[in-house]
């Protein structure tokens, strides 16, 4: 789910470059567009780990509740550690889209 979160912030900011926004706007539409799909996915996973952590025994709930705190931190991570990576290198990579 980390990875999938990551992609999405990529390809959004990529097609809001395509579009001809500017890098900084880019980056801030890209990350605005994309939560909402990373909360979603994000929020029905983590209430699979209740359901799992409510309703199960022994193992399934070492699962669940490694699940939830896995799906936390990369949530975490995703949203503000690349967020911050991304405006502090200013996305240099992104600079030789082709239209």
């Amino acid at each position: 789910m980390a990875s999938d979160a990551n992609i999405l912030i990529f390809e959004r900011i990529k097609e809001e470059i395509l579009w001809g926004k500017p890098e900084g706007l880019a980056i801030k539409h890209g990350f605005d567009r994309a939560w909402t799909s990373i909360r979603d996915s994000n929020i029905s996973s983590l209430i699979t780990a209740f359901i799992l952590f409510q309703f199960g025994s022994g193992p399934v709930r070492g699962f669940a509740l490694t699940l939830a705190v896995g799906i936390m931190v990369s949530l975490f991570t995703s949203i503000f550690v690349v967020r911050t990576l991304i405006e502090a290198f200013n996305v240099g990579g992104y600079r030789k889209v082709n239209k």
